[in-house]
């Protein structure tokens, strides 16, 4: 690559010396720099440059002005290149020396006839750049897209582990809670009913670790396969077990023709169904709650209910966790106080034609 450019000159001093002959040297001497021109364009222009002065250095008549537009061509070639690899200062900064140099040699040894010529040479110069500068701006365009779709990839990802542990966790601390509660105030008087308590905290306890292990388990894997989901509707009974034994009756009912879902609906509807219980348990004040789905042509559609203390729905992560959900699935999703008493949180979920 250097040698390219220490060879430039050589060749072009050889020309001189030879008197002008033959007239193949001083294009090669242009065209040596060209192959360095897009990975070295400001050491191939600062060649090109010296070149331009020193071939007027010695007259050679007849033999300037041609060899002038040569070295104007691939000067504006080394422009466009330095333009599209350096930032606006240094590339604007080295086209005005570049258009200054052409310019006053042309005038100092009277190469052109009119002022034509130095507008001609000055609008092709101004051209490169702006090709070169374009070229420029659309690269850093793309890599700011692309930095910002991965910057969102991250995000989402971080969002679902968020939603994941939060859907996980809250159910399991809050029946846990309950129980501990429970069986601190009858382990005097109703040993049975703590023993259970204390089972339940147990299997709770356990479940939990077990998702936590799944969750690491799959965030640490480098293979870049996609984790089947863990649960999904089927996990329902599990559910509504647990709910019992916090204290909370859940009366599933299911509607339509229960077909298999893609792992996502499955995964969401039952992270929705799953939240909105833990809520009723947490937050409600009642022993009971209903939960329907409905399994129709294009769309899931889940209501959970309760006739609890009702009130404006929290701003807490499990509402925004299942709004989030939906909105991924580009369903949608209302979470609201019942006018009769009660809340109500309901999800509306499409699914994919090819799996109707």
């Amino acid at each position: 690559m250097w040698t390219a450019l220490a060879l430039s000159p050589v060749v072009l001093a050889l020309w001189i010396a030879l008197d002008g002959s033959p007239a193949v040297l001083p294009v090669l001497s242009v065209v040596l720099p060209f192959g360095v021109i897009r990975r070295r364009p400001l050491g191939a222009l600062g060649v090109l440059l010296a070149e331009t002065v020193l071939v007027h250095l010695v007259p050679l008549p007849g033999f300037q002005s041609g060899i002038l537009v040569l070295q104007i061509a691939a000067a504006d070639l080394a422009i466009g290149c330095l333009a599209a690899a350096r930032g606006l200062r240094v590339s604007l900064g080295v086209g005005i020396v570049t258009l200054a140099v052409h310019l006053t040699v042309a005038a100092v040894f009277g190469l052109w006839p009119s002022a034509l010529h130095a507008v001609l040479v000055a609008l092709v110069l101004i051209v490169a750049w702006l090709t070169g500068n374009t070229i420029r701006l659309r690269r850093r365009y793309r890599q700011a897209r692309q930095a910002q779709a991965e910057a969102q990839v991250v995000q989402a990802e971080r969002l679902r582990i968020a939603r994941e542990l939060h859907d996980m966790v809250a159910h399991s601390i809050g029946v846990i809670a309950i129980q501990a509660g429970m069986g601190s105030r009858v382990i005097h008087t109703q040993p049975a009913e703590a023993s259970e308590a204390l089972r339940a905290i147990e299997a709770a306890g356990r479940d939990t670790l077990a998702g936590l292990r799944r969750m690491i388990g799959a965030l640490r894997r480098s293979d870049g396969e996609p984790v089947a989901a863990q649960h999904g509707l089927g996990d329902l009974d599990d559910l509504v077990a647990r709910s019992l034994g916090a204290g909370v009756s859940v009366d599933v009912q299911w509607r339509g023709e229960r077909r298999p879902l893609p792992p996502d609906i499955d995964l969401s509807a039952f992270r929705i169904i799953q939240e909105a219980v833990t809520n009723v348990v947490r937050h409600a004040g009642t022993d009971r709650c209903e939960v329907v789905l409905d399994q129709r042509d294009e769309e899931l559609l889940i209501e959970v209910t309760d006739n609890g203390r009702g009130g404006a729905p929290s701003a807490g992560y499990g509402l925004r966790g299942m709004r989030e959900r939906v909105a991924l699935l580009r369903g949608e999703f209302t979470a609201e106080p019942r006018p009769e008493g009660g809340f109500r949180v309901t999800a509306r979920i499409p699914i994919p034609a090819g799996v109707r």
